[in-house]
């Protein structure tokens, strides 16, 4: 049980604000080009107080992604094995991609974290990241054995879904530019292309 005692309300808006700011600051700067000037601007607060709340920014950034890897797992842990094959893993796409769609800044904090060598998250990676996707291959491992789903690599689909997913998120103004003002929301035109590939791939 943790001795730390309760935060008051305004306490608990001040962090609220801080993470909200360091995830905008972050995802748009990376870990190494973000500071804690920059944050505490963000977030309406002067340094010394924004340091009352966290004593460092390898603090603010290591509660974001601990946040964030939860909800990042959440898509493939929803992965029932009772389920339809085919519509369990067009059901997870679907999920990654809403992800990308909603929690773009999450994404791309993710990423940079990756791209730097995953200094923070390592153990994180190897750990429960591996299991659940070790458990979820071996769902899918038995699906294409019983010959419900065509002959996969479960961990390389697994990565074919994050890639095709994420990417909307991760190059969103790349994806717009060469889409053109014209096409509207990317997010529609990716679910049917996802879903069609996806389909194709996996049915026996």
């Amino acid at each position: 049980m943790s001795s730390d005692p309760p935060r008051t309300r305004i306490q608990r808006r001040n962090r609220r604000a801080i993470l909200e700011a360091a995830l905008a600051v972050f995802s748009q700067h990376g870990f190494r080009g973000a500071t804690l000037d920059q944050i505490a601007a963000e977030a309406g607060l002067s340094k010394p107080n924004l340091l009352y709340y966290f004593p460092s920014k390898e603090a603010i950034h290591e509660t974001l992604l601990a946040g964030l890897l939860e909800t990042w797992l959440d898509p493939l842990r929803a992965l029932d094995p009772a389920g339809d094959p085919i519509e369990e893993i067009l059901g997870y796409v679907r999920r990654k991609l809403a992800m990308s769609r909603d929690f773009p800044r999450e994404s791309r904090l993710f990423a940079n974290e990756i791209l730097q060598g995953a200094p923070r998250i390592g153990p994180t990676l190897d750990g429960e990241l591996k299991s659940l996707v070790d458990e979820k291959a071996a769902v899918i491992a038995g699906w294409s054995a019983a010959g419900r789903i065509a002959d996969v690599d479960p961990w390389h689909l697994i990565f074919s879904i994050w890639a095709l997913t994420q990417h909307y998120a991760d190059f969103d103004v790349q994806v717009r530019a060469v889409l053109g003002p014209d096409r509207g929301d990317p997010f529609d035109g990716a679910e049917r292309h996802l879903v069609t590939l996806f389909t194709r791939l996996l049915t026996p």
